[in-house]
């Protein structure tokens, strides 16, 4: 059985590079899950805790910032919302799942995969591109604080459980 990864709790950087760190991060834990022999169940928990924690800080304290800005618009903050509330989405029923290891739990995890992909994407493209060449390093730099803190807040809160997945679903 491999070690699990560990989410990185830096306290500064550039908003753009952390973010981008997450996104690998989410991608390591998805190929994490698909060797049989991890444990699945702390795999789900992990990536509930860094994907909730990742996006309500970025929806808090990233999007307002780079609209105020001009590197975004309002459409894409709340595109980004929308694919946020999309991954919550596909994530409820993978952490409602009590069999981890069928062919159910596996097109769940494909389901999440694929809706989490996506995002990463077009996010990638379309709001970080935009704030690494309209927001200059100092504010990339405040930004990235104040994103790191919210999401250790959260992430110290335990945030990613399956009712805090249904309240945010609730109140989107």
């Amino acid at each position: 059985m491999s070690v699990l990864p560990e989410i990185p709790r830096p306290d500064q950087g550039d908003v753009v590079e952390l973010i981008l760190a997450d996104h690998r991060l989410f991608e390591e834990i998805l190929r994490e899950r698909r060797n049989d022999q991890n444990d699945r169940d702390a795999l789900r928990a992990l990536l509930s805790e860094v994907l909730v924690a990742h996006g309500e800080a970025e929806e808090a304290r990233v999007y307002p910032q780079l609209e105020r800005k001009d590197a975004i618009d309002e459409d894409e903050a709340e595109h980004g919302e929308e694919e946020h509330r999309d991954i919550y989405q596909a994530l409820l029923p993978l952490l409602e799942a009590t069999e981890l290891y069928d062919d159910d739990f596996s097109h769940l995890v494909h389901e999440l995969s694929e809706t989490l992909l996506h995002h990463l994407d077009e996010e990638e493209r379309d709001i970080l591109n935009p704030a690494r060449s309209d927001v200059g390093d100092a504010d990339r730099a405040r930004l990235g604080e104040a994103w790191l803190a919210e999401r250790a807040r959260l992430l110290d809160e335990g945030c990613g459980s399956v009712e805090q997945v249904r309240a945010l679903l609730d109140g989107h």
